[in-house]
């Protein structure tokens, strides 16, 4: 058995263990007891551990860790995502890095392909292997990648089943399109941000000759493809206009005006225009009335040939230049001004994103939808059976689920899983599983030239599968070996409010519609993890923690280097290089995988963000050392052993190894307190209250145990009875070695460290904590309701008196008397029964009851209940002395109580400073005043 080292280092230990875990299969299903499954939300190949991440895999493994310790089967299925659009970026961006000029494009597909998976097996496991250092106990032998065998048939499978039943379809529609990729991106890909742009006014002629209508737009260069302007019907300015036309300025074409209660009156001119092919909402309006749609942009944005020949070839906005320019000549730019707009980028490329018209796959959304929302909310009287934690996430989901619009799932690149579809030169379309299928099942001979499509599915078409394709469907012998009817539905589904749409929403659907089975029971949303200020995280502000910085600690010099990287603007990067020299001007110390976590834990609360504050992780640090030093003390008063069991099973508590009975009432509160933070830890667990379960334990570790019983274990370790000494020591043990099964789901590499020392001293066999049985209140001895009750009061009496001696700024080795005045014969007998834990807590040479009618010294007063404490002052400060030190504090502090009042009695500055300055001083005149009196109370003790 190894020694337990002096100071807590959790450099020193944490890999060890986790390589020991790891090689001894500990994280892969037991196949005994109820199935407890967690899907891992799979992150992206090219990621890296973000604090994202972070929290939300903690709070997963300390479900799975938990979970396991009650002896469920558990399974938590990992895996990554082969991410498309940002693979093709890094392996596009390391191809321009070699500096031999090979591009995507002129590699070619096949050989681009094999570039992109050289790079994955290089690279592409970097998230899996730091999913290890926050200690992720997830079984490494079962993970999926979406681009794996398995999985690629599942989704193929998927993909022909649909078709077949005609939910998958080709059509042209309008869709999120990025020039610079060339591939259509799904909502979640496109970031709206507010900028400074502009609002032009441009006059369209009446055919007739007989006057104008003015249109505002912030993109003039669509006007090539409108074919309508619309006003609302029931606007008596216009009514005589619908059905009559105008001429589309710069075009040789005339377009209809058209009603519809879409257009808002109130906006500008109460007449808009209609670009169905490149503005969503004019889609919509387009195909109710049934307009054409002329589609102006290629697919790098340039201006096509359905436009007027002198703007063919131009860029968007060069065409915009040169339109306005037109316009303006041809009087016809009414006004310019200053406008906000909301500008659709592509979070990849940052380009703005154009609404384009385009020939893609789609999956149909309405039936399917219904479904989803019974599946939830219930149906038929039954009640729903996916449960959504906090439940007014439900909202969300059915918000969405009520205004779904059938699905794009076609993008235009080479990486990903190509769309199982063949073309022949007619351009017939054919689905099939692969080209051999496709030629049998429609009679197609060696001689008909098939050529199969070029684009592949979006990722989330694959991730919606993610709840089957990890249990081998639909191969039913590969399903049986990875136990699909045992692990599906899966526990709980841990993730972000943000995918509830893109992808909670889709495995609600497609598991159920697929497989008859819902994905999970339970969904719990989690928020998003900000910085201490409350600002979203983001390497433009210079704010992003790095979960392994914090882990494993980072100098200075490495942070700022990390956090300017990259930056294209050289005064961006000083300002953000300044600001975390400001921060951080020691770097950022080795907190270890356990502070964070229960950090993490401890800020875990239902339907809110996360402001991530290092000084938590400090103090979560500053916890874990002492646990340590808790421990250390206990193995240090235990002996080995045969010094602490009684080796007769009938003598010991129901719930504890063999033992003797708890012999002091501080052993028997200490049992109380375990049992009742044992029935809160299992209540926070069922309720997914982390921040509860985390606070219940730090408040029993740190103050109940480590704090108030190692103290009252003293004086019975160094009495003078053997029987109290012996229970004591092995009281210690017992509760501690609990006390490390209760923390071990959130910290567990510093509970596998401790208990594999305190363990030992028990008789607990095992090699490891984390298949040792969790706590239950149930198992552990029952509790004393006398000796809690007698012990509470011993702690009130305790901390009264440690009260006065700091008040009094008593020595802490001097001696003091102790005199009592009042309370009852409970109180006489309790103290009789606590004199020596009294005399050894607080250094009391002498106690004694003072006599009816006694007239008591000059004395600084507690109470306790009914009784009165008093420490006679007499010979233990100079009096003199401190009531002049007394005075003078006064006199100081009611000169500070004097300028807050002076300063909130001026109007001037109560109208006029910020209000968080006004809001400081406020609470600096409650701290003085609240300092004033307890000098004037300490005061007149002398």
């Amino acid at each position: 058995m190894m020694t337990l080292a002096t100071g807590y280092d959790p450099t020193s230990f944490e890999s060890r263990l986790y390589a020991k875990w790891e090689a001894s299969g500990v994280f892969q299903p037991s196949g005994q007891g109820e199935p407890y499954v967690i899907l891992l939300p799979p992150p992206n190949v090219t990621g890296t551990l973000h604090m994202g991440h972070a929290f939300q895999q903690t709070l997963m493994d300390a479900l799975v860790r938990y979970h396991r310790m009650r002896g469920f089967d558990t399974l938590w299925q990992v895996g990554t995502d082969h991410a498309g659009i940002a693979t093709e970026m890094v392996v596009s961006r390391n191809l321009a890095l070699e500096g031999k000029g090979e591009t995507r494009d002129s590699l070619g597909r096949d050989a681009f392909i094999e570039r992109v998976w050289e790079w994955k097996g290089q690279s592409g496991d970097t998230i899996e292997r730091q999913m290890r250092r926050l200690g992720t106990s997830a079984d490494w032998s079962r993970s999926v990648f979406t681009m794996d065998p398995m999985a690629a048939e599942a989704v193929v499978e998927a993909f022909v089943r649909l078709h077949e039943e005609g939910l998958i379809y080709r059509g042209q529609r309008l869709v999120n399109w990025d020039p610079v990729l060339k591939t259509a991106i799904s909502d979640l890909e496109v970031v709206n941000e507010e900028e400074d742009g502009h609002l032009w006014s441009i006059s369209y002629p009446l055919a007739d000759g007989s006057g104008a209508l003015t249109v505002a737009t912030t993109r003039p260069e669509t006007m090539l493809g409108d074919t309508a302007l619309m006003v609302h019907p029931e606007d008596e300015r216009y009514a005589h206009l619908v059905g009559q036309r105008v001429r589309l300025p710069l075009s040789e074409r005339e377009i209809p005006v058209i009603a519809d209660a879409y257009v808002d009156r109130e906006f500008g001119t109460g007449v808009v225009k209609v670009t169905p092919a490149h503005d969503f909402n004019d889609y919509q309006v387009g195909v109710r009335h049934a307009l054409p749609l002329i589609n102006v942009l290629t697919a790098d944005a340039k201006i096509n040939d359905n436009a007027p020949a002198k703007y063919r070839g131009l860029d968007r906005y060069d065409a915009r230049k040169a339109v306005l320019a037109d316009l303006e000549a041809a009087g016809l730019l009414v006004e310019t001004k200053p406008h906000k707009l909301q500008v659709p980028r592509g979070d990849r490329t940052g380009q703005v994103i154009e609404p384009w018209l385009t020939d893609q796959w789609f999956v149909k959304m309405d039936g399917l939808a219904k479904r989803g929302m019974e599946l939830v909310e219930g149906a038929d009287g039954k009640p729903g059976e996916v449960k959504f934690v906090p439940p007014n996430w439900i909202n969300t989901y059915r918000h969405w689920m009520e205004n779904i619009q059938d699905w794009c799932i076609s993008r235009q690149l080479w990486w990903g899983h190509r769309i199982p579809a063949w073309y022949d030169e007619a351009g017939n379309i054919f689905v099939g599983r692969d080209e051999a299928e496709v030629r049998a099942r429609h009679g197609l001979g060696a001689d008909v030239a098939l050529r199969q499509d070029p684009d592949v599915l979006e990722t989330w078409f694959s991730s919606q599968l993610w709840p089957i394709s990890t249990m081998g469907w639909p191969d039913e012998a590969r399903m049986a070996e990875r136990g699909f009817d045992r692990y599906v539905p899966s526990s709980v589904l841990v993730t972000g409010f943000d995918i509830i749409f893109f992808w909670v929403a889709r495995m609600i659907m497609a598991t159920d519609h697929l497989a008859g089975r819902v994905p999970f029971r339970d969904v719990y949303i989690t928020g998003l993890v900000r910085d201490a200020h409350g600002q979203k995280m983001s390497k433009s502000k210079g704010n992003i923690l790095d979960p392994l910085d914090l882990i494993d600690g980072i100098s200075l010099d490495d942070l700022v280097a990390k956090r300017t990287t990259g930056l294209m603007q050289p005064k961006m990067a000083e300002k953000i290089g300044k600001a975390t020299r400001k921060e951080f001007p020691d770097g950022i110390p080795a907190f270890g995988a356990d502070a964070l976590r229960f950090t993490i834990a401890a800020l875990a609360g239902h339907g809110r963000d996360i402001k991530f504050d290092l000084g938590r992780a400090e103090g979560y640090k500053n916890f874990c050392n002492k646990l340590w030093n808790a421990t250390r003390f206990v193995l240090m008063n235990t002996g080995d052993v045969g010094a602490v069991l009684d080796r007769d099973p009938e003598s010991r508590p129901r719930g504890a190894p063999t033992g003797p009975e708890p012999a002091t009432d501080a052993e028997r509160w200490i049992l109380a307190r375990l049992a009742d933070t044992a029935a809160e830890a299992e209540r926070h667990f069922a309720d997914y209250r982390f921040d509860l379960l985390s606070q219940a334990l730090y408040e029993f570790a740190w103050n109940d145990f480590c704090d108030w019983f190692v103290e009252l274990a003293k004086p019975a370790l160094n009495g003078d009875d053997p029987e109290a000494a012996a229970s004591t020591r092995h009281t210690l043990l017992f509760v501690l070695e609990r006390l490390l099964r209760l923390l071990h789901p959130l910290i567990p590499f510093v509970t596998e460290e401790l208990w594999q020392q305190v363990a030992p001293r028990l008789g607990i066999e095992g090699d490891t904590i984390m298949l040792q049985s969790y706590p239950r209140a149930a198992d552990l001895p029952a509790a004393d309701a006398r000796a809690v009750a007698d012990v509470e009061w011993l702690k009130a009496m305790v901390s009264a008196l440690r009260r006065v001696r700091s008040e009094l700024n008593v020595p802490p080795g001097k001696q003091v008397t102790l005199l009592l005045a009042g309370g009852n014969a409970g109180d006489r007998e309790r103290m009789q029964r606590f004199a020596s834990q009294v005399r050894f807590l607080n250094k009391v040479e002498r106690i004694e009851f003072l006599g009816d009618g006694a007239e008591a010294p000059a004395a600084a007063t507690a109470v306790v209940g009914d009784l009165k404490l008093l420490v006679p002052l007499e010979g233990l400060v100079d009096l003199d002395a401190e009531r002049t030190r007394l005075d003078k504090e006064l006199k100081r502090v009611a000169g500070e109580i004097a300028k807050c009042e002076a300063k909130l009695g001026n109007a001037t500055f109560v109208q006029n400073a910020p209000a968080a300055v006004v809001d400081q001083e406020r609470h600096r005149l409650a701290d003085w005043t609240a300092q004033h009196q307890a000098l004037q109370s300490q005061r007149a003790k002398l």
